[in-house]
């Protein structure tokens, strides 16, 4: 078999998405994160499938590699790792409940919470939104398609706008590998 052609749509199609991303909205979410490492805030973190686990990775990132020799840490939790916690609200409350229900009574007004979903109208992802905005906490998106219910609600939204799952994941993992890259290695003297 050969799949060059398929390969070389696919890689043509992923520049021409990453060529029209809004800088200004990422530079807007790297402000937004900056901004609440200084005043010592949480940045609560979620998705589910692909996007949980890159949320997981943004946790890493930054927790590690953004707050590596700096005075401040970033101080980002995913609320997609705790399988227990998870599987518990999920099984004795509801699976639409399993990210709300942990910020409910853990969000102060410092923090901020960071939404990722591919389709922008996971249940889940929208009840954390809904229990955020209750308390009056900024929100941070990334979806995917048409946006959804992530960019009508989330204070800054980046929106990678293609009908393509896995070419709005690798954007979601890209922006943090970038914001993670600047923050950590290119903004030093900032």
């Amino acid at each position: 078999m050969n799949y060059k052609k398929e390969i070389g749509q696919y890689l043509n199609d992923e520049i021409e998405v990453v060529k029209s991303l809004d800088i200004n909205v990422i530079d807007q979410i790297m402000n937004e994160i900056k901004a609440s490492q200084e005043r010592g805030g949480h940045i609560y973190i979620c998705g589910n499938g692909g996007s949980a686990a890159t949320a997981s990775h943004y946790c890493c990132d930054f927790n590690k590699g953004v707050s590596g020799d700096s005075e401040k840490d970033t101080n980002f939790i995913c609320l997609s790792d705790n399988t227990p916690t998870i599987t518990a609200i999920a099984n004795d409350i509801s699976y639409d409940e399993v990210f709300s229900y942990q910020l409910r009574n853990r969000i102060k007004p410092d923090d901020l919470l960071f939404v990722i979903s591919g389709s922008g109208n996971s249940k889940n992802i929208v009840r954390a939104m809904e229990a955020a905005k209750e308390k009056g906490n900024k929100i941070i998106g990334l979806c995917g398609y048409s946006g959804g219910k992530v960019k009508e609600m989330s204070d800054i939204c980046l929106h990678v706008n293609v009908n393509n799952m896995q070419i709005v994941e690798d954007v979601h993992m890209m922006l943090d590998h970038c914001m993670m890259f600047i923050l950590a290695y290119c903004n030093k003297n900032v």
